[in-house]
């Protein structure tokens, strides 16, 4: 058996943790010792430098980062904790020899944290268990190390990834120790221990240069810019190259730019060699997955292989009344087109398929959030679009209909706890397992439920817990077919006329159900603009002003009280709807719509509908 060559002088390693966990903090952390950056005034978390993941304080995107220590290049990679985004976590661990599991102190392993850590184990990849946050009152550290042995039992681990490393750290304060009483001084026993047990990365210098894509970027100036780890050979700007296709085809072209990383910032390079994460441009035509190799040896290097999406929306262009006048750039199907082939082309957890001649887009993605963020920053970036409501995607297996089931996990005050059974129960959940938390005296209970039956519950169940319960969810399988699950129960007001809401009409549709405007906004015929509690819908005159006369009355300058309408969010708006029904969105507005915006239209497609399904049975 030959020995594998390994470069010494680097060290590739992920750092994987359940949202929240401060990952991007450790990161940081790592950073300031190493003298890589130096903070920005206000400036938390450098590491996640999107406008998204500032607002929601998690990591969407996967950030690379690097460092010198005694002489040892580190390249350490920030990873997104939340499931839907698991098709970044599942490409950046391929670059990668080692990952730090962070699991906080006072929390414990929580389901995402499940979920890295079987990506991690799956790719024989031996983790180093990193207890953050312990300078939290009431942590537990030594009760945390003891859940996340468990933990990697549960899942399987050999017995080389069952003896892991333990450190005890605190991103926030900076420092690293590997027994709680030791000295709390730097994070250098968390560099030394990443020193001495992640492997170096295999790379042979005398083999012919090949590179597996897992990520990919569009510039300006570059073009085409793949990122990814050299797994053998060298590369020098200039040199030829070759994109191996997923289906063999060979694609001739020739290194134009190689970046490397140095500390947060990407820097050029005339070079690079077996083990070094680049970035590198120089072919058009690559896509996530595939091989750069040398024109000598032009083989493909094992593929990604990446979860199926369980989630699919229909994209289309806004066809509102308002469509244009809210700021938006890009408001045509074919604007819509390349906006979405291109996020396509660089994120493999999405799927497009054009539908209806082209007019509309089926985007799939691996959940509600990983599609809400597609939305969030499109709109950001000036689009002006039409969303229809979230859909599972099913499966025949073997003539049987099969659908994704979730597991989710929730946490709650127990005066709360029979509520949710309850709703969980009416949508066909099974609980697997219940216990008392070991802190906070919360319950934790774990069901498996389809997620057609999810979609639309997280409103529900903040509302029911009266925003104190903690709900996470994660892909768990394929399962038969559940059966019909309950719809919305309540219908909603729809706005009969096109103008101005008037505070003295929403005063007197308040009391129906929850207001979605305010005074002022501008409504359209067919617009959403509130909840009828009554469950079916409901036409309304949200423009009536108050008819003024020259007769007094005891009750005519009575001040007109309104319950603050909500304010309406993405997630809320794609939760909400039902088949019937879309969401406008644009660079200033979501909002909610009938999809035929006319009563008479409405009525004609129910008779279509009713036809059709008359004839079917």
């Amino acid at each position: 058996m030959t020995t594998q060559k390994r470069r010494k002088d680097v060290r590739n390693v992920a750092i994987v943790a359940h949202v929240d966990h401060g990952k991007t903090t450790l990161v940081d952390a790592l950073l300031k010792q190493s003298g890589a950056h130096k903070f920005l005034e206000g400036e938390e978390t450098i590491m996640d430098s999107n406008a998204l993941e500032r607002e929601r304080g998690i990591t969407i995107f996967s950030k690379n980062a690097s460092f010198r220590y005694k002489d040892v290049q580190f390249n350490i990679v920030d990873t997104p904790g939340h499931a839907d985004f698991g098709s970044e976590v599942e490409r950046i661990l391929k670059m990668v020899d080692g990952v730090l599991l962070l699991v906080d102190a006072f929390d414990g392993p929580m389901p995402q944290t499940k979920f890295v850590l079987k990506k991690s184990l799956e790719l024989h990849l031996k983790p180093i268990l990193v207890v953050n946050k312990v300078d939290r009152p009431n942590c537990r550290p030594h009760e945390v190390a003891d859940m996340t042995f468990d933990l990697f039992c549960e899942l399987n681990a050999t017995d080389e990834q069952l003896d892991f490393p333990i450190v005890y750290a605190s991103g926030k304060e900076g420092w690293a120790a590997l027994s709680l009483e030791d000295e709390r001084k730097d994070m250098t026993p968390l560099l030394e221990t990443i020193i001495h047990r992640v492997l170096p990365p295999v790379a042979d210098a005398d083999q012919p240069f090949q590179m597996l894509v897992t990520m990919l970027e569009h510039d300006n100036y570059m073009g085409c810019v793949a990122i990814g780890r050299i797994t053998h050979g060298q590369i020098r700007t200039g040199d030829a190259m070759v994109a191996v296709k997923h289906n063999g085809d060979v694609v001739r072209g020739k290194v134009t730019k190689i970046l490397k990383y140095q500390g947060l910032k990407k820097v050029e390079a005339q070079e690079a060699q077996g083990g070094d994460i680049i970035s590198i441009s120089g072919i058009e035509e690559v896509k996530v997955g595939e091989t750069l190799a040398s024109p000598d040896k032009p083989e493909a290097l094992p593929t990604l292989k990446i979860d199926e999406p369980t989630i699919s929306m229909n994209f289309s262009h806004n066809t509102s009344p308002l469509a244009g006048k809210d700021g938006g750039r890009f408001l045509t199907s074919r604007h819509i087109r390349e906006r979405l082939m291109h996020e396509a082309m660089v994120n493999v957890g999405i799927k497009v398929e054009e539908v209806e001649n082209g007019e509309r887009f089926k985007v799939s993605g691996r959940g509600e959030l990983h599609l809400a963020i597609l939305i969030e920053t499109m709109r950001r970036e000036g689009y002006e679009l039409e969303v229809s409501p979230p859909k599972v995607i099913f499966k025949k297996i073997d003539g049987e209909l099969y659908e994704p089931v979730e597991e989710v996990t929730v946490e709650v005050d127990p005066a709360y706890q029979g509520w949710v059974i309850e709703a969980l129960g009416k949508r066909r959940a099974a609980m697997k397992n219940m216990n008392a938390s070991a802190v906070g005296g919360t319950m934790r209970m774990e069901f498996l439920v389809a997620s057609r039956a999810l979609l639309g519950f997280r409103n529900e169940f903040m509302v029911m817990t009266r925003g104190t319960g903690m709900m996470y969810q994660n892909f768990y399988e394929y399962q038969e077919f559940k059966g019909e699950m309950p719809c919305r129960q309540s219908g909603v007001l729809i706005s009969q006329l096109s103008g101005e809401a008037v505070a003295y009409a929403l005063w007197g549709l308040q009391e129906r159900g929850e207001i979605f405007v305010f005074p002022g906004t501008i409504l359209y015929e067919g617009m959403i603009v509130g909840v009828n509690n009554k469950g079916n819908d409901l036409v309304v005159n949200a423009i009536r002003e108050k008819k003024q006369t020259n007769m007094r009355s005891s009750g005519a300058d009575e001040a007109i009280q309104l319950v603050p309408p909500r304010e309406m969010t993405l997630e809320f708006a794609l939760e909400f709807i039902e088949e019937d029904e879309l969401v406008e969105i644009t660079p200033k507005n979501v909002r909610m719509r009938k999809r035929y915006l006319t009563e008479n239209e409405r009525k004609t497609q129910s008779r279509v509908e009713a036809g059709k399904r008359l004839s079917s049975t």
